[in-house]
């Protein structure tokens, strides 16, 4: 899958959070509308300990993150 910047930079701003696959790391990574900006072919992502950048070409796919009751233990 290619990702392009403007569709990735759309997304990020339709969803306002968006989970990465990128190919340079093993877990997904989850970037925020708040703490990201992706410029020139590079997303930065401010971390509360730093700062992590990488090629927007790195990204093999992307999905909206959500959460379920479930998924907060309030399941019924």
């Amino acid at each position: 899958m290619v990702v392009e910047t403007a569709e990735l930079q759309s997304e990020l701003e339709a969803k306002g959070e968006l989970m990465l696959a990128v190919s340079e790391f093993d877990e997904p990574l989850e970037m925020h509308l708040h703490d990201t900006e992706i410029e020139d072919g590079v997303i930065t992502i401010e971390l509360t300990d730093g700062v992590l950048t990488f090629d927007v070409d790195e990204v093999v796919a992307f999905w909206h993150h959500t959460h379920s009751f479930a998924d907060l233990g309030l399941e019924d």
